[in-house]
């Protein structure tokens, strides 16, 4: 298996009947750059992003080079012990007055190991009380959900996210360039109307499953997420370690149950 995938099992729906085979997932992991030992001694985080490990200098170079700073870079420095983070060296005041002006997004949340343990202690026990969901019913949410993106339509370039009762019914949808915006904004009307978390609730995006997809679900107590296209290693395994169910590549009449297969029906 190469360095960038993984193999995971998951139950597959296919032709109407369920089987438990493996799937090839893409591999995601936090990558953290640290800015070189100051005369305390101590390292301090410039970023962390997600990525699929392989050719970590050359994304770290092009990320410096986005943000105006290859040229305070003098050397990059990684550790087979400690293989997703990247050490720089170079300008360290400039480094670190980027960092201070850096808004490192706190939805990623991950920082190396340890990081779905402490999701775990943030996101309260996702609740299900509805029973398991029809396999047909899930294959028509991505349809549902597409009817109700009006600026997709137009322009081909929004993702989607939308909330689903246990019966297929639709309660918001909302489109946003940024996949992880679309389910911010979920969240957030279910957080104006005091809803929060979202017991017996469905979330459906068109987007693939990346683990902040399943971060951002996990924290608002969403037991279902479904998505268009594939998952990632981490969401798969995230999904796993706090109980969700997560389903994934949801078309032509087929889909991948990557965890929570109990919450899903037989068919």
């Amino acid at each position: 298996m190469r360095r960038g995938t993984a193999t995971s099992p998951i139950r597959a729906y296919r032709a109407g009947g369920f089987s438990d085979t493996d799937d090839v997932l893409a591999v995601e992991e936090p990558l953290e750059l640290r800015i070189g030992h100051d005369s305390s001694g101590e390292a301090s985080t410039l970023s962390v992003m997600m990525r699929t490990p392989g050719h970590d200098r050359e994304l770290v170079a092009g990320w410096l080079w986005a943000e105006g700073l290859l040229e305070a870079v003098d050397g990059l420095e990684t550790d087979p012990d400690t293989p997703n983070v990247v050490i720089l060296r170079g300008d360290s005041e400039r480094l670190r007055g980027a960092a201070r002006a850096t808004l490192t997004s706190a939805a990623c949340g991950v920082c190396g190991s340890g990081s779905v343990e402490r999701l775990s202690i943030r996101a309260a026990p996702a609740l299900w009380t509805a029973g398991a969901l029809d396999p047909e019913l899930i294959l028509t949410l991505p349809e549902q959900l597409g009817r109700a993106q009006p600026g997709f339509a137009a322009t081909g370039g929004l993702h989607a996210a939308g909330l689903f009762t246990p019966d297929g019914g639709l309660l918001c949808a909302f489109e946003d360039v940024g996949r992880h915006n679309a389910v911010d904004k979920v969240v957030g009307w279910a957080a104006r109307r005091s809803e929060l978390p979202l017991t017996d609730r469905v979330l459906v995006t068109s987007s693939r499953a990346g683990f902040e997809i399943v971060q951002k679900a996990a924290l608002a107590g969403v037991a279902v997420t479904v998505t268009v296209g594939a998952a990632s290693s981490l969401a798969a395994d995230t999904a796993g370690a706090l109980g969700l169910t997560l389903v994934g590549f949801v078309r032509a009449g087929r889909f991948n149950v990557h965890a929570g297969a109990q919450r899903v029906g037989r068919g």
